[in-house]
C-alpha cells in the first residue's frame, strides 16, 4: 500500500490514554502493509510551560538555550508514542529531529529546514518499522538543536512526505477546514477540497489549522495534505492542486487576532530612511504585513505598517534604533485589532467582491483601519470590538 506520513498535534497526544486510542488505527494500517512515518507535537501545553520556566530563570534567555529546553517537549512525545505502540504489539522506533536528518538553517526558534537525509528513517522502514519522529526540530551547521518556529510540526511532516513521494495527513482536534473558523461562526461549512494557493493564503492571513510553510512545501513538490479529527471518523479536507470546477467568489474567511499596527510619524520623504526601517524589520525576521504611507506634508509622512504581535518587541528595538539618527519620528503601537480577509481564487475571475464587502461594513457602520488586496484576497484591519459582527455578515453573505 506503500508509504505515508502522519502527524498528530499536541491536543491528539495530550495524554498517554490518548496516544493508546491512536495506536490502534496506526497498527492496523501497519498490518494492511503501509510503511507509516508518524510525526508528533509536544503533548499538550508542555511548549508553553517550557517557556514559562524559561522566563522564570532568565529575564532574556538566550535563544539557543531556548531551542534545546522547548525541543524536549517532542523528544517526550516520541518516546512515550514509541512505547505505547509497542506495548500493544507494534515494532517502532523513535528519532529525534536530527536523528532523523533533518538540517535547519536561520535564526534559532525561527529555523527553516535545509535538507532532509532520509537514509535513517528509510532503513527503519524497510525493517518494517513504525518511525515516530519528533517534529518542529532539527540541528543546523553549527551542530546546534534549533525549532522550526510556529507549526513547525506541520512543516515537518509535509516536507518528510516531499521526500518520501507521499502524501502526508494532518490529525488535529478539528474535523477538516472550515470556510470559517466555526467557533467564530457555528454555522460554518466544511470545505471538502481547497487548493494549495488559497489555503497558503488563508493560514498566512490567521487560519491556525495549517501553517503557511507546510502549504508552500506542499505546493512546491506535489504533496497532497489530508486534514482530519484525530479520533473521528469524519472525512476530513484535502489540500491540493485541483480546485472545484465552477469557483465561489469566496472559499475562506481567516481572522488574525495577534496583529500589532504601527504608526510611524514624522518620517523624513526620503527613499532611503524606508528602505533601511523595512531592511531592519526582515533582518530581525519580522514578517511585516500590510504597509500604508500618507501623502508628504513639508516632506514628512506617516508610515504604517501591520505584522505579528509575537515581534513586538523586535519592532520596538528598531523603531528606537532608527529613533537615535532621526529624533523627529513618533511610533505609536495599537494592538487592539484584529485583521479581517476573505480568500478566494474566484476573485480573479468574478468581479464585483470588494464592493459587496464595502457595503456590508458600510451597512453595518464596521470601521476599518488599512485595507490590502492581492489576487485572491482582501484584508481589513479593525478594532476587536468589530470583529464579532464583521465574521457574521460577511460568512453569512458569502454562503461561508
Amino acid at each position: 500500500m506503500g508509504r505515508v506520513v502522519l502527524k498528530y498535534g499536541g491536543s491528539s497526544v495530550a495524554t498517554i490514554e490518548k496516544m493508546q486510542l491512536l495506536a490502534p488505527k496506526i497498527l492496523q494500517r501497519a498490518i494492511l502493509g503501509e510503511q507509516i512515518v508518524i510525526v508528533v507535537s509536544a503533548m499538550g501545553n508542555s511548549t508553553n510551560h517550557l517557556l514559562d520556566l524559561a522566563k522564570k530563570a532568565s529575564s532574556h534567555p538566550p535563544k539557543r538555550e531556548i531551542d534545546l529546553l522547548i525541543s524536549t517537549g517532542e523528544q517526550v512525545s516520541i518516546s512515550l508514542f514509541t512505547m505505547v505502540l509497542k506495548e500493544m504489539g507494534g515494532d517502532a522506533i523513535a528519532l529525534t529531529g536530527f536523528q532523523a536528518g533533518i538540517h535547519t538553517i536561520g535564526s534559532h526558534t525561527k529555523n527553516k529546514i535545509k535538507e532532509i537525509d532520509t537514509r535513517v528513517i528509510e532503513k527503519h522502514l524497510e525493517a518494517g518499522k513504525i518511525v515516530v519522529v519528533a517534529g518542529f526540530q532539527g540541528l543546523n551547521d553549527e551542530g546546534d538543536i534549533t525549532t522550526l518556529g510556529r507549526g513547525g510540526s506541520d512543516t515537518t511532516a509535509v516536507a518528510i512526505a516531499a521526500k518520501l513521494h507521499t502524501h502526508a495527513e494532518i490529525y488535529t482536534d478539528v474535523d477538516g477546514i472550515y470556510g470559517v473558523d466555526p467557533r467564530l461562526f457555528p454555522q460554518a461549512k466544511k470545505i471538502n477540497t481547497i487548493t494549495y494557493e488559497e489555503m497558503k493564503e488563508m493560514a498566512f492571513l490567521g487560519a491556525k489549522v495549517m501553517e503557511p510553510r507546510s502549504i508552500e512545501i506542499g505546493h512546491r513538490y506535489g504533496v497532497k495534505i489530508y486534514v482530519a479529527s484525530a479520533h473521528g471518523d469524519v472525512a476530513g479536507t484535502w489540500i491540493m492542486e485541483e480546485s472545484p470546477v465552477e469557483e465561489k467568489q469566496i472559499t475562506g474567511l481567516s481572522i488574525s487576532q495577534k496583529v500589532v499596527m504601527v504608526t510611524l510619524r514624522n518620517v523624513p520623504n526620503k527613499p532611503r530612511v524606508i528602505a533601511d526601517l523595512f531592511a531592519a524589520l526582515a533582518q530581525n525576521e519580522v514578517n511585516v504585513d500590510i504597509i500604508s504611507k500618507t501623502t508628504s506634508i513639508q516632506d514628512l509622512i506617516n508610515v504604517a505598517f501591520t505584522a505579528s504581535s509575537d515581534d513586538f518587541e523586535a519592532i520596538e528595538t528598531v523603531v528606537q534604533s532608527i529613533q537615535k539618527n532621526i529624533p523627529s519620528i513618533e511610533p505609536y503601537y495599537e494592538s487592539n485589532i484584529v485583521k479581517v480577509s476573505v480568500v478566494g481564487t474566484g476573485m480573479r475571475t468574478q468581479s464585483g467582491v470588494a464592493a459587496k464587502l464595502f457595503t456590508l461594513l458600510a451597512d453595518h457602520d464596521i470601521e476599518f483601519k488599512l485595507v490590502t488586496t492581492s489576487e485572491i484576497s482582501i484584508s481589513y484591519t479593525m478594532d476587536k470590538s468589530y470583529q464579532e459582527i464583521a465574521v457574521q455578515v460577511i460568512a453569512s453573505a458569502f454562503g461561508l
